[in-house]
């Protein structure tokens, strides 16, 4: 036992890092500011074939967010080239690329301070996500910590990339339905599910009845 309380103990050289804030509504924030540089993804290649229209996008990740590129590179790709997604909802297909000049769209991952100067003049709020022009823009405190309105970061994710992506494509937002009906993937589920819906990430589930 005296062993293992040992092991446990902090090593008193070492600072442990400070968990998110909380806010009253339960979101979580990493109070980071980014350093302003920038990381460009390597592009992982499509999981499926590409359909008659592909729109083209660049992967960037900003310094001081935390997150892993490859890692958002992978889950951003398959989600985007999934059956359930745009790819049969509108018969389009992504293709990740390493030059910006090639991209139909540029998709940030920024800290909050620089999501909101990238969405100027929506009004992000150091909170949200957003589509400004050729502008992909994903809040890193959304990405690395989701938001109460989801039942896990996977789901999310899934619907954040579906969400915004959307608005690309020129969706605007809907509105929940009914009750007990999946939510449409345009509706703001990341500040609330009004309406009783349930949550929903992808674009072929929109208003369906469990």
């Amino acid at each position: 036992t005296a062993d293992v309380a040992a092991s446990a103990a902090p090593d008193p050289g070492t600072t442990p890092s400070p968990g998110p804030r909380t806010d009253d509504k339960g979101f979580a924030h990493s109070d980071v500011v980014g350093d302003g540089t920038w990381t460009l993804t390597d592009p992982v290649p499509p999981s499926q074939p590409g359909a008659a229209t592909v729109y083209r996008y660049v992967l960037r990740v900003e310094g001081g967010t935390g997150v892993d590129g490859a890692a958002a590179a992978a889950t951003i790709q398959g989600v985007l080239n999934d059956d359930r997604g745009w790819r049969t909802a509108e018969g389009v297909s992504f293709e990740q690329v390493s030059d910006p000049a090639s991209a139909d769209f540029v998709l940030s991952i920024a800290t909050p301070p620089t999501a909101d100067a990238l969405c100027s003049p929506l009004e992000t709020a150091s909170m949200w996500n957003c589509r400004n022009g050729d502008d992909v823009v994903l809040n890193s405190d959304r990405w690395t910590y989701g938001t109460p309105t989801f039942s896990s970061i996977d789901a999310y994710h899934i619907y954040v990339i579906n969400h915004e992506v959307g608005h690309f494509l020129g969706h605007e937002h809907e509105y929940c339905a009914g009750a007990g009906l999946t939510s449409p993937v345009m509706a703001q589920q990341s500040r609330t599910r009004e309406g009783g819906c349930t949550e929903n990430g992808w674009p072929t589930r929109d208003n369906q009845a469990p």
